[in-house]
């Protein structure tokens, strides 16, 4: 599985650079800059993989600690949701939204990567045009985090195995991916001692929701 998903990418960066190399006319730059497009894509993917079997790796090994700092949540997560309109498909709108109070006392790179996964999810299981709705919330000393889209949704049967490692949806196996991702999600949330759940309907999309408290005392482990 790890074989093939790291061999797509890498027969598409093979094929556009070929093609890239024989577009030596002026007049054939946008050709160029679609096949550039693919590579810049393609390395992406691989780094994205890459990281998800570092990550894998690291939880296996006990070796991730939490790093608990304060910081302004409504500004963290506004810049990612901009980053990440850079993978959006045509049209699809990524919009953000925070209400109570902005500080909170979190470990901001684990909260920085669930964010991106599920974010990221979002968009690839979604359809162009669509609308993906993230917002946080501060309240009673809970941090809230929703994650909606409108995409192809998840089906009851596999709804149970979502958090397991390698799993994959029936209706998602022509999408790229390792089944790594919402398993590493959950370690993260876990170690900061939240909550994750989520409601979803095929064809109708998929709304995840992740909590924190803000009150407790964190150490760094």
């Amino acid at each position: 599985m790890a074989s093939h998903e790291f061999r797509t990418p890498l027969s598409t960066i093979v094929s556009s650079a070929s093609l890239v190399a024989k577009y030596t006319e002026t007049v054939q730059q946008e050709n160029r800059d679609k096949h550039i497009q693919r590579i810049k894509t393609s390395v992406n993917s691989l780094i994205d993989l890459l990281n998800e079997f570092l990550s894998i790796g690291k939880i296996e090994e006990g070796g991730i600690e939490t790093h608990y700092a304060r910081f302004n949540i409504k500004e963290m997560l506004g810049v990612v949701c901009n980053e990440l309109e850079g993978i959006a498909k045509k049209d699809q709108e990524i919009i953000y939204e925070h209400t109570g109070i902005e500080e909170v006392h979190l470990d901001p790179a684990l909260l920085r990567n669930i964010l991106l996964n599920l974010v990221s999810n979002a968009i690839k299981f979604s359809p162009e045009k669509g609308q993906i709705k993230v917002s946080s919330s501060i309240q009673d000393d809970e941090v809230t985090l929703s994650i909606k889209d409108e995409g192809m949704g998840i089906s009851a049967e596999d709804q149970e195995h979502l958090f397991e490692r390698f799993f994959r949806g029936k209706n998602a196996v022509n999408i790229q991916g390792t089944g790594l991702g919402l398993h590493i999600v959950g370690k993260y949330i876990e170690l900061m001692k939240g909550d994750i759940t989520f409601v979803s309907e095929l064809e109708k999309g998929t709304t995840f929701i992740v909590k924190f408290k803000t009150t407790e005392h964190h150490t760094n482990q």
